[in-house]
This record gives C-alpha cells, structure tokens and sequence, in this order.
C-alpha cells in the first residue's frame, strides 16, 4: 500500500522559511515522479513543483521557482519542500502527491494535478504579516 505523509508545517513570519517533508513508503517502482501542491481557503489545489524519482530534476510553477525548492534523499525516499522568504499568500495547506509515471518536457518532469495518482493528507503553512 502506497503511504504519504507530509510534515514540517507551522506557523511562520513573513519572510522565514520552513522545510516541509513528504515521506513515501510502499512504492518500489522504479521512474515516477513526487510533486507538491498547495491549497488556500477557498481557492483551487496549485501545483508548486515536481521532481523525478532519482532526485535529478526538477520543475516549479513559474511563480514559485527562486522562492521554493524540491529535493529527495534517496536513501530514504523522503522528499523536501523548502520555502524561503513567505508571504502571507503562501498560507495553505500542502500536500505531497505521487505520480506513478515519469515524463519529460525537455529536462522537466512533467507535473500538474491531473497526472497524480497518490495523494497524502497535508501539513498546514500559516504566515503572518
């Protein structure tokens, strides 16, 4: 049985930072793809960013890349989401998901909602102003 857990979440200032982490277990396939996605009160699910199952690349919602940074221990299989100078916008809860499929847009694993075939329950970000 395939089992996410992310943690890590909490309340920050405006400006910190805070390193969330996804940790996979039941899933030895090999070539698949983790990506994190976030949810606001009363807004939509948006994708951060994904990274391979090999912890080589990466892809990021524009908006995102700079600010945020996925990437995996491969010893552990436990993926990281580190979030650098938030914003008050950036409170929601975020969630890991995995997509048992690993495709490429040029060196970007392909990532959005959609294509994700395991999800786990979220770890709630909060940032005050």
């Amino acid at each position: 049985e395939v089992q996410l857990q992310a943690s890590g979440g909490g309340l920050v200032q405006a400006g910190g930072s805070l390193r969330l982490s996804c940790e996979i277990s039941g899933f030895d396939k090999s070539g698949w793809t983790i990506g994190w996605f976030r949810q606001a009160p009363g807004k939509e699910r948006e994708m951060v960013g994904c990274i391979d199952s090999y912890g080589d690349y990466t892809s990021y919602i524009d908006s995102m890349e700079g600010r945020f940074s996925i990437s995996k221990n491969n010893a552990n299989s436990t993926v990281y989401l580190q979030l650098a100078n938030l914003k008050p916008d950036d409170t929601a809860v975020y969630h890991c998901a995995v997509d048992r499929t690993l495709e490429f847009s040029g060196n970007s694993p392909l990532c959005n909602y959609g294509r994700m075939d395991y999800w786990g329950k979220g770890t709630q970000v909060t940032v005050s102003s």
